[in-house]
């Protein structure tokens, strides 16, 4: 019976998945922020091809430049096809402000829908004119990388705090340049704090900021919670990072310059420093009560018991939940005084509390387990709990209410097993101290066999020193092959470039024009290098037609691979490419490198 119902339920569940699945979604997109003058995309998708009516509503601040622009969709995830509709606006922003605009209207299969509203910030425009390419992220074609041009901002949350009241430290990157990496970064100790980092995701979000009269591409590098541990005047001392910038050279030929984008590009070494910043940390003010736990924050207590009455050598379990925000790692925990005729046990901890911009967020629970010897009435007093509130800046004490406790005595003297309420796992036995003799369990042999000398004696020596041997050579092998860098980087040449062309199909199916074309041409001049073994810095078109000539590759396919490489460099600065022509440039890589693999014979 239990088997049939738990068949029914997952039929049940996969039903409700799939009708979730096929639901019809109709969304609209837009960046959040874009400067006065600049021209954008507004995206409207829904995920049926019976659709009809589409209406979006009057836009106030911006103005229609073109569209709508419809485009077709389909992916296949998991052996399951799925398909959209795109319809794309092309709007320019006319005057800075914050606007909203109200969903756009469609019916679809016979539904009418309405889609998310879009909320956009429009900057004042940069008032810098030597700046270029606002949204690339490029300024200029020099390769002087001012401080204005790329610097990254060290920002506090509070600049005077509470000890160990938390504080949060930004680390902000502002660029105008094309920044690829960082090759090295030196964060400050925090000598003073309790650091703990906020975890961010691993796709940095992008964004355009205004400051200081430009408009700047900014996302968050780092974050911290920091928690001073002394009062005073604290320094949170200077970053450094070491950062690699792409810059454009210009070039004469003018032909040179349309098929490179304008120019040659270069990668420019730049050195930025935070300033050092400081923080005023008070004191916490005179009279703390007796039973001070050292937090800090804002928190709230509750308490519970889990029996009135017991009887003697039975267990009882008293639990507080301390929740709040604040320093919570650091807090102690409150005193449960209970009778002396209690035998007790160190209390439990579990601490359910994450790491948030104002601190640690969460509960800590506290079980406090302790077992009556006696009989008799008893009154455990209220539990108490004192910490600093930062808003009211004064301390305060949490007060739980007293337990009456009855206690009756125990059956006999007979041996009573008592389970610890905070581990069901831990069981202490009392009154026995012997072991029961097992009587009627016992195997005995016949006088003279023994496993000493057996056949399964030696195979016990046998066996293991068999395996020994075979995976000693196994190893040997592995290891003279990896030993070998240049033979290891060809053989996984063809595994990496197949790597990176399914992130490039990623970017396809999500329409990231430039990151898809970046991802193709590093697979593309990654696999040559690797099939090769040269380095791809020394790596030129001539250096790769004489090396594929010389491992006997047919004439007909290197043109196809220079060709590819050609038109993936042409399409990351052509002014628009359409989804048919990144297809034709993803299947044709695919093609290329799947023939290099059979021909490159050296």
């Amino acid at each position: 019976m239990r088997k049939i119902f738990s068949l029914w339920l997952l039929l049940v569940v996969g039903c409700i998945g799939a009708f979730a699945s096929d639901k019809i979604t109709f969304t609209a997109s837009a960046p959040d922020a874009v400067a006065a003058g600049d021209q954008f995309r507004l995206s409207y998708t829904i995920n049926t091809q019976n659709v009809k009516d589409v209406r979006i509503p009057s836009i106030k601040g911006f103005d229609i430049l073109m569209g709508p622009n419809r485009s077709y969709n389909m992916q296949i995830i998991n052996g399951k096809q799925t398909e959209s509709l795109t319809f794309t606006y092309i709007l320019k922003a006319l005057a800075e402000g914050e606007y909203t605009i109200p969903g756009a209207t469609i019916t679809a299969e016979g539904n009418p829908m309405t889609s998310n509203a879009v909320h956009i910030k429009v900057l004042p425009p940069d008032k810098s004119t030597e700046t270029k390419g606002k949204a690339s992220g490029r300024s200029g074609s020099s390769t002087s990388i001012s401080d204005t041009d790329l610097f990254i901002r060290a920002i506090v949350n509070k600049t005077t705090v509470y000890e160990q009241e938390a504080l949060l430290l930004t680390y902000k990157i502002y660029t105008l340049v094309d920044l690829q990496r960082f090759d090295n970064v030196k964060l400050p100790d925090f000598k003073g704090f309790h650091s703990q980092e906020i975890e961010l995701s691993n796709n940095r979000k992008w964004g355009l900021e205004h400051y200081k009269g430009r408009n700047y591409q900014t996302t968050i590098f780092r974050q911290f919670v920091l928690f001073p541990q002394q009062s005073g005047e604290l320094t949170i001392d200077v970053a450094r990072f070491d950062a690699s910038v792409a810059c454009v050279t210009p070039v004469s030929d003018p032909f040179e310059a349309f098929f490179n984008g304008g120019g040659n590009y270069v990668e420019v070494k730049k050195t930025i420093q935070t300033p050092k910043l400081t923080i005023q940390v008070k004191p916490l003010p005179a009279g703390k009560p007796a039973d001070f736990s050292s937090g800090v924050g804002e928190f709230t207590m509750t308490s519970s018991i889990n029996k009135s009455e017991v009887k003697t050598n039975e267990a009882v379990t008293i639990k507080v939940v301390i929740s709040g925000t604040g320093n919570m790692k650091l807090i102690s925990n409150p005193e449960v005084k209970f009778p002396e005729n209690f035998e007790i046990y160190d209390p439990k901890v579990e601490n359910k509390f994450r790491l948030t911009n104002e601190g640690l967020t969460g509960n800590k629970v506290i079980e406090y387990l302790a077992i009556p010897r006696d009989a008799g009435t008893y009154t455990i007093p209220a539990i108490n709990f004192s910490y600093f509130d930062i808003k009211s800046g004064a301390y305060k004490t949490l007060s739980s209410q007293p337990y009456e406790l009855k206690v009756e005595k125990g059956s006999g003297n007979a041996a009573q097993t008592i389970a610890n309420f905070t581990n069901k796992e831990d069981l202490r036995i009392l009154n026995e101290d012997i072991r029961h003799i097992r009587l009627n369990d016992v195997k005995l042999q016949a006088r003279g066999s023994f496993f000493f000398g057996s056949v399964g004696y030696w195979l016990c020596y046998l066996i293991p020193f068999a395996l020994f041997v075979v995976v000693f050579v196994f190893y040997r092998r592995k290891i003279a092959a990896n030993a070998n860098i240049a033979k290891t980087r060809t053989k996984k040449a063809n595994k990496v470039a197949v790597k990176r062309m399914k992130y490039a199909n990623k970017l396809l199916t999500e329409n990231k024009k430039d990151e898809f074309y970046d991802e193709v041409l590093r697979a593309l001049w990654g696999y040559i290098s690797d099939k090769l073994n040269m380095p791809v810095s020394c790596l030129s078109k001539e250096n790769i037609e004489g090396e594929l000539s010389r491992c006997k590759v047919e004439p007909v396919l290197i043109q196809e691979f220079l060709r590819l490489l050609q038109e993936c460099e042409f399409a990351r600065f052509a002014p628009a490419t359409d989804n048919q022509a990144m297809d034709k440039i993803y299947s044709g890589s695919l093609e290329v490198i799947g023939k290099m693999e059979n021909s490159i014979k050296c």
